[in-house]
C-alpha cells in the first residue's frame, strides 16, 4: 500500500493498487494454485475498492514512517501504516486485514496506537489524538479519540511491562535458567508458532496447523 503512494500522481487509481498486489503477491504458503489465485484475487478486490474511496491528491505526511518517544521510564519506537492529515491535526492510521473487525473498543486499547501517538507528537512537532483502524476487506474504520488521561493509563502499562521485563532478566544476568525466568506460556496459538519444533511444550499443547488454516474457504 505504501508503493501507491510512491507513485506519481496521475497514475494513483485503484486499477493499479490491484497491478502492484499482483507484481507483489507470493504463493508461498498456500494448499495449492487454485487457494492462491482465489486469495490473490480477493485481495485485489479489497484493495480497489479500498483505494477508490481515497483522494489521490491528499498526500500523507507519512507512509510506513517511524516515530519515536521517551516516557519517564521507557524509549519507544515503532512504524506507523499511513498518518494522515485532517485540518490541524494528524491521525494513526492502521491497517487490519484479517477475519476479525475490529471496533472502537479495540481502537480505543491498543497500546501500539496509543503510543505511535506520542511518536507522532514529538516527531512532527504536531497535535494528534485520533487513532484509525482500517479494516481493508470490508472498508470499515474504528475510531478512537485519545484524551491525556487515556495516553497515560497506556503509558503506565507499557512502564509496568518494562518494568517486569527487567525484574525477569536480572536472574538471568545473575547466571539464572532461562527457562526458570522465562516458562513456556502454552495454548491453541502453539499449534501455529513458527518455533513449535523447538518446544515440546507447545507441541503437547496444541496440534500443528497448516499454513492455510485460518483463512475462510
Amino acid at each position: 500500500m505504501k508503493r501507491w503512494w510512491d507513485l506519481p500522481l496521475s497514475r494513483r487509481t485503484p486499477e493499479a493498487a490491484g497491478a502492484l498486489l499482483d507484481a507483489a503477491w507470493l504463493r508461498d504458503g498456500f494448499r495449492d494454485d487454485r487457494q492462491c489465485d482465489q486469495w490473490r484475487d480477493a485481495a485485489r478486490d479489497w484493495l480497489i475498492r479500498y483505494f477508490a474511496d481515497l483522494d489521490p491528491a491528499d498526500e500523507p505526511p507519512g507512509v510506513e514512517r517511524t516515530v519515536a518517544t521517551t516516557t519517564g521510564r521507557l524509549a519507544v519506537s515503532g512504524r506507523v501504516d499511513r498518518i494522515d492529515r485532517r485540518g490541524e491535526e494528524l491521525v494513526v492510521v492502521d491497517y487490519k486485514t484479517g477475519r476479525w473487525v475490529p471496533d472502537a473498543d479495540d481502537a480505543r486499547g491498543s497500546q501500539p496506537l496509543a503510543l505511535y501517538v506520542l511518536g507522532v507528537r514529538r516527531t512532527f512537532r504536531a497535535t494528534c489524538r485520533r487513532v484509525e483502524l482500517h479494516h481493508v476487506p470490508s472498508r470499515t474504520t474504528a475510531v478512537f479519540e485519545h484524551t491525556e488521561e487515556s495516553l497515560a493509563r497506556h503509558v503506565g502499562r507499557a512502564e509496568d511491562t518494562g518494568a517486569d521485563i527487567v525484574a525477569a532478566t536480572a536472574p538471568v544476568a545473575a547466571g539464572g535458567s532461562t527457562e526458570d525466568a522465562f516458562p513456556p506460556r502454552t495454548g491453541s496459538h502453539c499449534g501455529w508458532c513458527d518455533f513449535r519444533r523447538h518446544c515440546p511444550e507447545g507441541q503437547r499443547a496444541a496440534p500443528a496447523r497448516e499454513p492455510w488454516a485460518a483463512l475462510r474457504t
